[in-house]
């Protein structure tokens, strides 16, 4: 039997794969001394992503390495496959993450600082459990609180291949704007937003409620209080501060 193509070959794995696949793990499909030139891989993957240039379906490259995935553009179809709910998150949650995004590694007492109330418990735990972020070594100082930092899986989910893709600071003083940059957008924004209307929760509106959201399993998320979105966002991260999370 002749051999397929790479691109075929390819195409088939990341099908299968339901994980984006590297490089490595792409060359690793071959046998000993036959397996592709990792440009030769590249080439064939750019290929296949031209092939998809106008379908519903597309190539993408993250953090862990190249995945085939349904476009944005579609997902609201494709997603009512799913009985379950999407998950909902909480203004509350999404501005704890973008903190630890921007600030890691960061301790849960400086996030407080800057968000001017108290981070609760179930907030942490629910970021920890979706894989988001991680405990990445303690402070050191008084009582060795812990330093959070984003994970591998949390530039996956959002497309990302790098934190340098996070969107600019500056965009982040309008929520709405972030959000869609993301894709952060609360449910009640999004489908707002799809109808043609201004999307809820407004540069002058406070925020509502910290449970990560029903359908979630994320239920009460303890004391962490609504702030008016539009107050001081955290200053950029630094070279040293992105590597914490690059490599999980």
């Amino acid at each position: 039997m002749s051999t397929p193509p790479l691109k075929y070959i390819l195409e088939a794995a990341l099908l299968a794969a339901g994980e984006p696949l590297s490089v490595e793990r792409l060359q690793g499909l071959f046998e000993t001394g036959q397996a592709p030139e990792r440009a030769a891989i590249r080439q064939a993957v750019a290929e296949l992503a031209a092939d998809y240039a106008e379908r519903g379906i597309e190539v993408r490259e993250v953090a862990g390495g190249y995945r085939i995935q349904v476009r944005t553009e579609v997902s609201p179809w494709v997603s009512r496959l799913w009985a379950e709910r999407p998950a909902r998150y909480s203004r509350a949650m999404l501005e704890t993450l973008a903190l630890i995004a921007y600030r890691q590694p960061v301790t849960r007492g400086e996030i407080e600082q800057v968000r001017g109330v108290s981070v609760s418990t179930a907030i942490i735990r629910t970021l920890e459990e979706r894989g988001w972020i991680r405990v990445v070594g303690r402070r050191d100082v008084p009582g060795r609180p812990a330093m959070y930092a984003t994970t591998r899986a949390f530039l996956e989910h959002f497309n990302l291949r790098s934190l340098d893709e996070l969107p600019d600071l500056a965009t982040l003083q309008d929520p709405d704007q972030a959000h869609l940059e993301l894709d952060l957008r609360l449910p009640d924004e999004a489908d707002a937003g799809a109808a043609g209307e201004a999307p809820a929760g407004g540069g002058s509106q406070p925020a509502h409620g910290d449970e990560a959201a029903a359908g979630d399993g994320g239920g009460d998320n303890g004391t962490d209080e609504a702030r008016p979105v539009g107050e001081a966002r955290p200053p950029g991260v630094n070279d040293a501060e992105q590597g914490e999370s690059r490599g999980e």
